[in-house]
């Protein structure tokens, strides 16, 4: 008798563990189907049964959602990173098209000013600087092997640049109108007195030996006077700032902002001769003016 009644609660045992999995496992894998079919069972059974299945259908529901923005949430972030990628290099061919473009303005210039002036100038890049405190130069791409030799004078389509000091093969070295060494002849445009012109310590420029009697002012232009050194009459140096005269003193002076900015020239020509051979193939002349 105890034998049969344990096999009867064991049995019961195995059928209630089995309709319990079925029913948890259908919770599980189908969650809707139930709840519709406990809802249409109806009753207090049926109503309380479906809230647990309402409850994993609402927390399988919030699984699906979160899964499915993180996955859009990693699409995203990898096309994020592809287009900050092609960003990047849209703005590399972006400064490489602004370099292009701003060396192709300053050659047209030069060649414009080269086409101008005289045949004899030879164009040149510049390959270095010097950035020591005793001279300032710069270093050119052309040497004494294109024709290049001491005391030329360099320019741009602005104006005097400075004067070649030395050479090599394939380089040459040019002190600038800024630097303190250097002295150029100078020429008052608006009332044509003549002075020298040196380059001064903060890295500007001085007109020497202005006659004591000359109404020079500020804001007159300052050019080349052609009668010694590299350059021909004519070329723009610079506008003058202030003027000194001191008691006693036999000449004026007066300050100039240079008309190149030296810092930055990139392109120049070198003057090999200053002057315009004649259609006779022996006279001289000025060379025009240099664009401001």
């Amino acid at each position: 008798m105890r034998m049969a009644n344990f096999r009867s609660s064991y049995g019961a045992r195995r059928l209630a563990l089995g309709v319990f999995l079925s029913v948890l496992l259908g919770f599980f894998l189908l969650p809707h189907q139930l709840q519709t079919l406990f809802q249409e069972i109806g009753g207090p059974v049926g109503w309380v049964l479906s809230w647990p299945i309402r409850l994993v259908a609402s927390v399988q529901g919030g699984i699906g959602e979160t899964w499915s923005h993180y996955v859009a949430l990693q699409d995203v972030e990898d096309e994020n990173r592809q287009l900050r990628k092609e960003l990047e290099l849209l703005q590399g061919q972006n400064s490489q098209l602004r370099e292009a473009a701003s060396a192709t303005d300053r050659l047209t210039a030069l060649l414009e000013f080269k086409a101008q002036a005289l045949p004899t100038m030879i164009a040149a890049q510049v390959i270095g600087r010097d950035t020591g405190n005793w001279y300032r130069t710069i270093l050119l791409n052309k040497g004494s092997a294109d024709g290049i030799q001491a005391d030329m004078g360099v320019v741009t389509s602005a104006g005097v640049v400075g004067r070649v000091v030395k050479t090599t093969m394939a380089t040459a070295v040019v002190l600038l109108v800024s630097d303190p060494n250097n002295a150029i002849a100078g020429l008052i445009q608006r009332t044509r007195d003549e002075g020298i012109v040196e380059g001064t310590t903060p890295g500007l420029a001085r007109l020497k030996y202005i006659p004591l009697l000359s109404n020079v002012r500020a804001g007159d232009r300052v050019v080349t006077s052609g009668l010694v050194g590299g350059f021909p009459r004519g070329l723009a140096i610079g506008t003058i700032t202030t003027i000194s005269k001191e008691e006693g003193a036999l000449f004026q002076s007066a300050e100039l902002r240079p008309e190149v900015d030296v810092n930055r020239v990139e392109e120049v020509l070198v003057i090999q001769s200053p002057y315009i051979p004649g259609e006779d193939g022996k006279s001289d002349g000025p060379l025009p003016k240099a664009k401001p």
